[in-house]
């Protein structure tokens, strides 16, 4: 939880070191300049809203920093280390891929089902249409019939 004494504390340093006024302050972040004032009091507790305001306006103040303290203000440089070198890419050869030979007998992904699978799709959706049909016959209601398409989307029909 944010310390609120502390915290105006922090915002008065952010405000000293860029040589700013309260009001000043308030309006380069876009508030009022009531609600520094709440806030430098006490009085009120800053919103998520506005320490990102605050982070936005001066971005030398980290947000840790600005929220509990931890770090440092401004913000140090950041310390750069070199970057690992990585290792040499090799080269790889492609290897050809042998095809198999494709015979008549063959069907591809968009040849139509053949007649075996026709009827069995067939006899799949009469039972289906029997056992709907049944259901409807009993005294049960409807609530909702949903169609599911091959395109994947669907349509919701309610009662």
């Amino acid at each position: 939880m944010v310390n609120t004494t502390a915290f105006g504390k922090r915002i008065q340093e952010i405000m000293k070191f860029y040589h700013v006024s309260a009001s000043g302050f308030a309006d380069a972040m876009g508030v009022g300049r009531s609600s520094i004032s709440h806030i430098l009091s006490g009085r009120n507790k800053p919103s998520l809203d506005f320490v990102m305001k605050i982070t936005e306006a001066y971005p030398e103040a980290e947000l840790y920093w600005l929220l509990y303290g931890q770090g440092t203000f401004p913000k140090s440089e950041v310390v750069h280390q070199p970057k690992e070198t990585p290792p040499p890419v090799t080269p790889v050869t492609p290897t050809p891929i042998e095809t198999p030979d494709v015979t008549e007998s063959e069907q591809d992904l968009f040849s139509l089902p053949e007649p075996d699978v026709q009827n069995n799709i067939s006899d799949i959706s009469n039972k289906a249409e029997k056992q709907i049909i049944n259901s409807i016959s009993s005294n049960k209601e409807i609530n909702q019939i949903v169609f599911f398409y091959m395109d994947g989307t669907f349509d919701i029909y309610k009662n």
